[in-house]
């Protein structure tokens, strides 16, 4: 590897460990083996390296998860939507920092322009992921109004499971309950106006 990746990898590894804020340039430089100088060469500032080890982290995350999510498992259960949330929940348990270092960064976003298109654009991608979870349609035939729809729900849905349970796992709701749950929603009494 050369400077600019090990450099990416040790800002990651500061990330998780220190998080987006607490992270100095000094941590990235003391976990890649490289030295200060070249963080400027490589990425101009130690706030755009930490926004590339952030952005280069959540598309790993969606590699693995989106694997995890199609791999076939004897013991799954039947039910596609409880071994979706199943899945979704044991990625938060199992990458709890980059859970919590993406919220950090959510945070950050609104004082750097920059990193708030990025992460913009990396919701459109994951609502387009979402929807094609969801609906079986591959993303590239998907029409704009199911990746608003369907796409944007499943995002909320996930947004609020984790708060949830990064807040307070003990009380989070089980795959089995979001489940129960949005199957309430779908059949239950309509909101009174």
């Amino acid at each position: 590897m050369g400077h600019r990746e090990d450099l990416l990898q040790g800002a990651k590894k500061a990330l998780f460990a220190k998080g987006y804020a607490h992270t100095t340039a000094r941590d990235i430089v003391a976990a890649s083996g490289t030295n200060l100088a070249s963080i400027g060469y490589h990425y101009g500032s130690t706030k755009s390296l930490l926004t590339a080890a952030m952005l280069s982290a959540i598309e790993e995350w969606g590699d693995t998860f989106g694997h995890a999510l199609a791999e076939e498992k004897d013991d799954d259960p039947d039910d596609p939507m409880l071994r979706f949330w199943q899945r979704v929940i044991g990625s938060i348990q199992s990458h709890r920092a980059l859970w919590l270092a993406s919220v950090e960064v959510l945070i950050q976003s609104e004082h750097t322009p920059e990193l708030r298109a990025q992460l913009a654009a990396g919701l459109q991608e994951g609502r387009r992921g979402m929807a094609a979870m969801l609906t079986g349609i591959p993303e590239d035939q998907l029409d704009d109004g199911t990746v608003r729809t369907a796409g944007s729900v499943q995002m909320a849905l996930m947004s609020g499971v984790l708060t949830q349970w990064l807040t307070d796992p003990s009380t989070a709701p089980s795959a089995e309950e979001i489940v129960a749950g949005l199957r309430a929603l779908n059949g239950g009494p309509r909101l009174q106006d």
